[in-house]
């Protein structure tokens, strides 16, 4: 299975996400996953590949034009698509992945994460996102989302295609759906 990792390219986050992050891409590798992630050489994106790579895993980096021409791009991508713009990277990726996990991030993340979803009440696919809930993070999204779901504004039920895993095993399980 190919996962798309949506993620933090930021270094300042908690030191417990790069452990969770770490525990997620050995994982991943180790059940024979490839890792499509933003290819990005920082944070959690570096993170969940290296990680992914050094338990012999694949990965997929999806880097926009720009990010390539900065040098940021992670030297563990195994190959790398390159786009021109955020628009493209969010369509690649979601053409290379079969499920999605979010892990903690911020803007982009938030971005990539309702853009498979909406895509998904329309009927443009099936894919799922795992909101990733490492110690709470996703708990004011949810929250939205239920209040979101509550005033009658969400297209059928939002867990329906955004789940939640509050633990590594509970990413596994769902993963295996």
């Amino acid at each position: 299975m190919k996962i798309g990792v949506f993620c933090s390219a930021n270094n300042g986050v908690d030191a417990d996400f790069f452990q969770q992050t770490e525990a997620f891409g050995r994982w991943a590798a180790q059940q024979g996953h490839v890792i499509v992630f933003g290819g990005v050489n920082q944070g959690l994106m570096e993170c969940v590949a290296r990680a992914a790579k050094s338990a012999g895993g694949q990965t997929i980096g999806v880097v926009p034009a720009i990010v390539e021409a900065t040098g940021r791009t992670s030297q563990y991508n195994d190959v790398v698509l390159t786009c021109q713009n955020l628009s493209d990277r969010k369509q690649l990726m979601l053409d290379e992945s079969d499920v999605f996990v979010a892990l903690p991030g911020g803007v982009g993340t938030l971005d990539e994460v309702f853009t498979v979803a909406a895509s998904h009440t329309i009927g443009y696919h099936h894919k799922r996102v795992i909101l990733f809930n490492m110690k709470g993070f996703w708990n004011a999204t949810i929250h939205m989302l239920d209040d979101l779901q509550e005033r009658g504004v969400v297209r059928g039920q939002w867990r329906d295609y955004i789940q939640v895993a509050n633990t590594l095993e509970e990413l596994k399980a769902l993963t295996k759906c």
